[in-house]
Formats: C-alpha cells, sequence, structure tokens
C-alpha cells in the first residue's frame, strides 16, 4: 500500500504543480479581464496603430468584442 501512496502522491505533486503553473498565466488574466484592459488602454495611449502597422497585416482588434456584422 505504501508503494500506491507514493506514485499517488508524485502524481497529485504533478497535477499541482502544472495547476499552479498556469494559473498565473492563464486564469487570472481571464478573472480580471477588466483590470488588464485599463493597463492596455493606459500603455496605448497616443499611439496611433495605423503608423506602427506593417504593410500588407490586417488591423488588430479586440477579439472579446462582439462584432458589428
Amino acid at each position: 500500500m505504501a508503494r500506491n501512496a507514493r506514485i499517488t502522491l508524485i502524481f497529485g505533486g504533478f497535477v499541482t504543480a502544472i495547476a499552479a503553473a498556469f494559473y498565473p498565466i492563464f486564469f487570472h488574466p481571464l478573472a480580471h479581464k477588466s483590470d488588464y484592459q485599463q493597463v492596455q488602454k493606459a500603455n496605448r495611449e497616443g499611439i496611433n496603430q495605423a503608423d506602427i502597422q506593417p504593410v500588407g497585416v490586417k488591423m488588430w482588434s479586440d477579439p472579446y468584442k462582439p462584432s458589428d456584422k
């Protein structure tokens, strides 16, 4: 029974480490979307996107904003 408990602890530790790594990368920004939008609005203030956009590349738009189609 001790061998099974050790394998379970190792596997559980691995799953916990993966979850701990994914939380700040994926889940925190999804849960705090308005905070990130405010930061990006402040960072991009005064920047004209058309001036820095490479030629031939589609203009970036917010993928979370509903389209007007």
